[in-house]
């Protein structure tokens, strides 16, 4: 863990890359959607603000400006809320239909 947090450092002092693409964060976008519409209340409560915390530190540890994390922690934000509704979204039309109307 330290060694690519150095490397993204690196990376970011270097040749002034994003620290936060979503895109690349995908899968810590997708399990805490997953975590939050599995737990409730206190618990749910307590976990976001842990992670959104721990988003926060790392891009801190870049060197991010403090409007700057704002900003990206509030965009993993809207990510995660995002993926939480698609999980409830219906399959598109046609997909994994089990009648033979079609």
């Amino acid at each position: 863990m330290e060694a690519e947090v150095n490397e993204r450092k690196s990376m970011f002092k270097a040749g002034g890359i994003v620290a936060f693409p979503l895109q690349a964060r995908s899968s810590e976008v997708d399990r805490c959607a997953r975590e939050l519409d599995r737990i409730h209340g206190n618990a749910a409560l307590h976990y976001w603000k842990t992670e959104c915390r721990k988003l926060a530190d790392e891009l801190l540890q870049f060197g991010l400006r403090e409007d700057d994390i704002r900003s990206q922690v509030l965009a993993f934000q809207t990510e995660v809320q995002a993926a939480m509704a698609r999980r409830y979204d219906p399959p598109a039309a046609g997909q994994n239909r089990s009648d033979s109307r079609t």
